[in-house]
Formats: C-alpha cells, sequence, structure tokens
C-alpha cells in the first residue's frame, strides 16, 4: 500500500511512496493535449464530406462499403439487421475492429481472413483498429474448445504479445501500400490503430466492472452451446474465468466505442456467440454509466452496437483454410519459409480460387473477372493461383519479397539449372534474414531480421552490453555495440522510465545505458528473456539459456570466444609451423569450405554475411600464412 510521509523541507506536502508492486501493475500515463480550433475544423470538414457521400449513396451515385463487403463474400452472420448496419455505415463514420489474442508467437493465414474487411473498411474512411488481447489471452477464449487452454507463462506472454503487435504493425504498413496501389488516395480522417486491451485491464478493478455490467449478463447463452455442455459433463468442466472470458471481450468493445467510437465487431465464424453476448455487455455499461457527462449516446438503434462474422473456409476435405498437411501456415517466415507461404496458395484447388482472390486480395472485380477468364483457357498454367499468391504474399511481406519469392517458386518448377546470383549482388527480397539486417538498406518491418533467438547465460548475466548488442546483431562489433549504448540508440523492454524488469503485460521500451555486466538481470523477464530494439522495426527477443544447453544447440553468435577469424588464423598457423598440417593440406581445407559455402548459395540456405574491413592483426596473420604456404624454390605449384 502506498504510505505518506512529510519531505524534509518543503513543509507538509506529502509524498506517496508505493510499493513494488503497485509500481509494476502501474499503466502507463499517456499525456493528453489539448484540442485546437484548427483540429475542430478538420473534424467539421470531414464530417461534411461524410455526409455528402451519404447523401451519393442514397442517391445511387456512390456504392455502400456494406455492399462491397457483401460482394466479396465476407459477410456470414450478421449480429443485428443487415439493412440496420448498412445504414449505419452509410450514415456514421463508425470505428470497427478485430480481436486477437497472443496465444502463439506468430498470426497465420487464418487471421487474414476477418482482417481483410477491416481493411477494407479503412479505405474506406472508416476507423479500423486491432487489438490485441494481452489480458484475455491469460483466461483463454472457450469457445469451440472441448479442454481448458494451458497456462502460458509471463516469458511466452510476453514473447507472443510482442511479435504479434510488430506483425500487425507490417500488415497496417503494407495496408497502406497496397491503398496507394489501388488508387485509395488517405485522407485527414482515416484512422487506425493497434491496441492492447491490458491498457485497461490493467487500470479498472474488476469489482466496478463486474458490477456495471454482470447483472445484464445470464448464463443461459452461453451453457446452450454444445461445446460447454460437452466440457460440463466430462470431469474437468469449465473454470470460472472461462465463463467470465466473454464478459472481459464485451468490456474491450466498450472501452473501444468510448475513447475511439467503435461500434462493429469483425470476428471469425466461430466468435458470433461472443459478438452478441458483446453487445449486451456494450449496452449494459453504456446503460450504466455513474458520470452524466461520459454518457455515450443512445437515441436510436443506429447508436447501437453491431457486428458480423466471416465465413469458415473448408477445402473438399472440410479441412481449414490456412492448414497445410494439418499445420497452420504461419506469417512468421522462420515458422513457415517464404517459400512454402506463396506455394500454399499457389496449391489452392481451381473451384476456390476466385472466391479466395475476392477475400484475400484488393484487385477489382473486373480484374478478378479477367484472371478467371484467362486462367480457364489452360488451368494447368495456375495463372490464378499464382496472382493469389502474389497479391497475398504482397499483403504479409511486402510487394519486393513478394516478387522475390514467386521468382524463386517459376525457377524451381522451370526447367534447366537454377542461376545464382552474382558475387557481391544483394538480391531483392533476399533481406529477410536470420539476425542481420541488408548493409546499406533502412530496415523496415518487411525486411527486419529474425526477431527470437537463444544466448548462453555467461554472455548475458556476465558479458557488456555492448558484447549483447553485437552478439544480438545489432551491431557490427563490440565497439560499434558500446557506441551505440553510450549514445542511448539501443532499446531495453523495461517499465516506463525505470531501471527494473517490464511488465508482462505492457510493451514498453528504455534507452539503453552503459551499465555495469550484473545489472542486465535487471531487465530479464521471467528472469530468462531480454528484449532489444534498435531503430524502430530491428528487434530481438532473446531467450537466456544455460551455457550447456547453448553448446548442444550448435550455435554460434557473433563474437563468440573461438570462433573469430583471427583466433582461427592463429590455430592454423601454429600447425604449420609444428609441422601438424602442411600447406597442401591448409589449402584443400580452405577449397573445401569454399566448395561448402558455393553449394549453401545454391540452395538458398546460406546466412547473409556482408564484407568489413580486416584489422591489422588478421592482415599480419594471413601475411605470415602466405610466406610459409609458399614453396621454398620460388616454383607455382
Amino acid at each position: 500500500m502506498a504510505v505518506a510521509s512529510l519531505q524534509a523541507g518543503r513543509g507538509c506536502r506529502p509524498v506517496l511512496r508505493a510499493c513494488r508492486n503497485t509500481l509494476v501493475c502501474e499503466p502507463v500515463r499517456i499525456q493528453r493535449r489539448h484540442i485546437g480550433l484548427k483540429y475542430l475544423a478538420k473534424v467539421a470538414a470531414a464530417e461534411e464530406q461524410w455526409q455528402e457521400r451519404a447523401k451519393n449513396i442514397e442517391a445511387g451515385t456512390a456504392k455502400n462499403t456494406f455492399d462491397l463487403l457483401e460482394e466479396r463474400g465476407y459477410i456470414h452472420q450478421t449480429a443485428g439487421p443487415s439493412e440496420q448496419i448498412r445504414e449505419l455505415m452509410r450514415r456514421k463514420r463508425i470505428g470497427a475492429y478485430v480481436g486477437i489474442d497472443p496465444t502463439a508467437p506468430s498470426l497465420h493465414v487464418g487471421h487474414l481472413l476477418p482482417l481483410m474487411p477491416l481493411f477494407w473498411m479503412y479505405m474506406h474512411g472508416y476507423g479500423a483498429f486491432t487489438l490485441i488481447g494481452g489480458a484475455t489471452a491469460k483466461v483463454g477464449d472457450p469457445t469451440g474448445r472441448l479442454s481448458a487452454r494451458e497456462p502460458i507463462s509471463r516469458a511466452d506472454m510476453t514473447m507472443n504479445m510482442t511479435k504479434v503487435h510488430f506483425q500487425l504493425k507490417k500488415l497496417w504498413m503494407n495496408v497502406e501500400a497496397q491503398a496507394r496501389r489501388q488508387g485509395y488516395q488517405k485522407e485527414w480522417a482515416w484512422t487506425r490503430g493497434v491496441k492492447n486491451n491490458n491498457s485497461w485491464w490493467n487500470a479498472q478493478p474488476m469489482l466496478e466492472i463486474l458490477l456495471r455490467v454482470g447483472k445484464s449478463m445470464r448464463l443461459g447463452p452461453m451453457l446452450s452451446r454444445s461445446t460447454v455442455k460437452q466440457r460440463l459433463a466430462d470431469d474437468d468442466g469449465m473454470s470460472l474465468t472461462e465463463f467470465i472470458y466473454p464478459i472481459m471481450q464485451g468490456w474491450d468493445w466498450f472501452k473501444l466505442l468510448e475513447s475511439e467510437k467503435v461500434q462493429m465487431q469483425i470476428g471469425g465464424s466461430d466468435q458470433y456467440g461472443n459478438i452478441i453476448g458483446g453487445i449486451r455487455v456494450v449496452k449494459a455499461a453504456r446503460a450504466s454509466e455513474p458520470d452524466p457527462d461520459r454518457a455515450l449516446p443512445a437515441a436510436d438503434e443506429y447508436d447501437d452496437p453491431v457486428g458480423f462474422t466471416v465465413p469458415l473456409l473448408t477445402d473438399s476435405k472440410g479441412a481449414k483454410f490456412g492448414k497445410s498437411a494439418g499445420n497452420a501456415v504461419w506469417l512468421d517466415p522462420f515458422k513457415t519459409p517464404l517459400f512454402d507461404q506463396y506455394s500454399f496458395f499457389v496449391g489452392q484447388p481451381d473451384d476456390q480460387v476466385e472466391k479466395l482472390l475476392k477475400m484475400f486480395t484488393f484487385l477489382p472485380l473486373e480484374v478478378i473477372q479477367k484472371t478467371m477468364e484467362e486462367h480457364s483457357l489452360d488451368m494447368s498454367k495456375r495463372v490464378a493461383q499464382h496472382l493469389l499468391a502474389l497479391e497475398t504474399m504482397t499483403l504479409i511481406h511486402g510487394e519486393e519479397v513478394a516478387r522475390k519469392v514467386q521468382d524463386e517458386h517459376r525457377l524451381v518448377f522451370a526447367k534447366g539449372p537454377r542461376p545464382s546470383p552474382a558475387e557481391g549482388e544483394v538480391v531483392p527480397g533476399a533481406d529477410v534474414t536470420d539476425y542481420k539486417a541488408v548493409e546499406g538498406h533502412p530496415t523496415t518491418l518487411n525486411n527486419a531480421p529474425r526477431i527470437d533467438m537463444i544466448l548462453p547465460e555467461s554472455l548475458v548475466l556476465g558479458k557488456s552490453i555492448a558484447r549483447i548488442i553485437y552478439a544480438a546483431g545489432l551491431a557490427s562489433s563490440t565497439s560499434e555495440g558500446h557506441r551505440l549504448a553510450k549514445q542511448q540508440a539501443i532499446y531495453i523492454a523495461a517499465a516506463a522510465g525505470q531501471a527494473r524488469v517490464m511488465h508482462p503485460s505492457q510493451l514498453s521500451f528504455n534507452s539503453v545505458k552503459l551499465w555495469f555486466p550484473q545489472e542486465t538481470a535487471n531487465y530479464l523477464i521471467d528472469g530468462n528473456v531480454l528484449i532489444l530494439r534498435k531503430g524502430r522495426h530491428n528487434i530481438r527477443i532473446i531467450e537466456m539459456v544455460s551455457d550447456e544447453e547453448y553448446k548442444a544447440s550448435g550455435q554460434t553468435y557473433p563474437g563468440m570466444p573461438g570462433t573469430g577469424a583471427v583466433r582461427k588464423l592463429n590455430a592454423s598457423l601454429k600447425k604449420l609451423k609444428a609441422g601438424v598440417q602442411t600447406p597442401q593440406q591448409l589449402l584443400k581445407e580452405a577449397m573445401a569450405e569454399d566448395a561448402k559455402r558455393d553449394a549453401e548459395r545454391e540452395s538458398d540456405q546460406f546466412e547473409l554475411t556482408f564484407p568489413k574491413e580486416k584489422g591489422r592483426q588478421q592482415r599480419d596473420i594471413e601475411a605470415k600464412l602466405e610466406e610459409l604456404t609458399k614453396p621454398k624454390d620460388g616454383s607455382a605449384e
């Protein structure tokens, strides 16, 4: 509990001291800005423009966005009459959202389907928000599950939340590019965002929420679900937290309505019950607002929350879309390789591809129709499937990466040898690398290196932060890591403005400083996870493992003892001087290493490396080796 004390020399002014747990759970305070006349003028102009658009839709000279969503096959079940939703979308610039619980370290292809209508709404001027369920993921959605979810550790939850957050940011960045490509001009009133429900669940007591909405909720609708009946019949049953989940999801919706005017929720085909329950929660919360000045409008049905679900896509065998050989097709290229992602879309059946083009691309319907006509002339060419793969990969990873993967796919299935890139050439799209950014190219969300990695305990807890930065691939050397830390150009996940571990439910970063090696432990989440960031998009989630486990993994990291170029050259020099190795054997080993690198390059399984200037010590040792390996009689071999 907070304890008030008197501060010496400042009269009777109280100073509050809080315990550590209170500080950890305290939400990040957001500075509020005053609203000026220019802003109000922009709001008025945007509303006038929207009302003009509404008149054009009513007159039949413009299309209602709800009709566009229906044409492309997004509307499955509506929570509210379809005509009411259509009229609401004509009258008001409402907001919509899609919620995603970070129960896995990556989004998968199935997540794209409910996101697509949200992206379309954004392009047509509606507010669009993706909500990360940092709090609800801890409870677990019981919908459609025959058993309770396994609890997720704090470290895993933090990693999942971080990865999903950056994946959603990447998707939104690519949506902006797709909008420009399709001729949509961004307007001032376009609004989008990535939210996390931890921001309100960590700030408001559950008791207050239950008092406001609990009395209006009934267990009957939830108990009537088939999966709930089955679980209640089993010995395990259902936990109280799982019953509370729909209330939590509904409260999320209310908070978004309160802050962002979000009247619509879009969900997967299994979320209809949760959307209906969420509408009840929103209405109950709106009606129980104790402060009249904060009360939300409820004049007519056009102030009510609405929603819809997208259809469940299955193949001819009934398998869910987004599964490949029973496994999810992840958007993370290090969980499902880019080539496999592209191949998944190319492998879609002919009788499904037109529907998928409508649902997973932003192509006009006329373009899709022409593509299907071309496709029907020779289905073996899979023209429509390749277009589906290219467009979807462009949305997920950006156009440069998508075209590179398309070229790779064509080369693999084309006749003749596969050409290799010229020496020193940076292949377009090849910047999706493990832990290194492409030198000379700005790091973006589309070319950011791999996020997750492991490093040994002796490094993380026993070496300087500069060495850790170098080992994580965020610097080209320890000295550069030192310089970046000194300039505070590297960021570490931490409690906002404090030198201690970040609360796992709130993603916040502080600048790295040149602290003592033992101080790095202050920032370990759950004692084994460290998160570093360079710039806006270059992030590393580092799992600390024991030295024995790291050695068993067979991995190496930059700056690892015994792996440097100078050390290898010294070892070769000692062998030559001791007569353990002949110059011919040394040359043979070097040629074998070159052949191995060439083979890796041919298979595209090599790690990108970038040449850097050799140090004086390395140059001196190489000169000695060259002298020792020269034939003594001066003749060439």
